[in-house]
């Protein structure tokens, strides 16, 4: 079988690049990243909330069609680095940033990728538009974890993906997409690879 290939880079080329970069991302859920990215629309956009060090925004810019947009949100203030990560990592925040910019540089898509140095909740002037594929990485807390969800899920354009990883996986991330699906029938479930779970914004499921 001919490996998905978008651009110069397979799937498997962008996962193999991803191995190397220290995150919480499996290969099953790089594929999914993928292939989502790979899909956007002409001159749509991508957004990613959380980006650690960058292991899942190199796969999909590497997926990313060349004129669709690619965004970073990580305030990189060493906080909610991952679902056993939450607090006490102040001194490790600038080795996070130092080491998300190396990271994309190495991976060769640093001129892909726009990155917001803020927290999610104020850097919603920074991208505008509708989203394509919203990657919601985040916060693990039940309250910011809510935030994402009810702040940037409305911004996805109508057919467009959002993916949550952790969804199984963190508590308050479970609760906060509970809370968040129930009164909203707008996205329909698609697939879940281990704690990442996919929707897709579909008007006619709402009725």
């Amino acid at each position: 079988m001919t490996p998905h290939r978008v651009g110069r880079r397979t799937v498997e080329d962008a996962l193999a690049v991803a191995a190397g970069i220290e995150g919480w991302m499996t290969a099953e859920q790089g594929r999914r990243l993928f292939a989502a990215a790979a899909r956007c629309r002409p001159g749509g956009q991508i957004v990613e909330i959380g980006s650690f060090r960058g292991r899942s925004i190199v796969v999909m810019a590497s997926a990313a069609p060349p004129d669709v947009g690619v965004v970073a949100i990580d305030p990189h203030a060493g906080t909610d680095r991952g679902p056993q990560e939450i607090a006490g990592f102040a001194a490790e925040a600038d080795d996070d940033h130092r080491a998300f910019v190396a990271n994309l540089a190495a991976a060769g898509v640093a001129d892909r990728v726009r990155h917001v140095r803020a927290f999610s909740d104020e850097a919603h002037a920074a991208v505008h538009g509708t989203i394509d594929v919203l990657y919601i990485d985040g916060a693990h807390r039940y309250a910011p974890a809510r935030a994402d969800l009810a702040g940037w899920r409305a911004r996805v354009a109508d057919g467009g993906t959002l993916l949550i990883h952790d969804a199984f996986s963190s508590i308050g991330v479970t609760l906060a997409i509970l809370r968040a699906w129930l009164p909203d029938r707008r996205f329909r479930y698609v697939a879940r690879p281990r704690s990442l779970v996919e929707y897709r914004a579909d008007l006619r499921a709402g009725g």
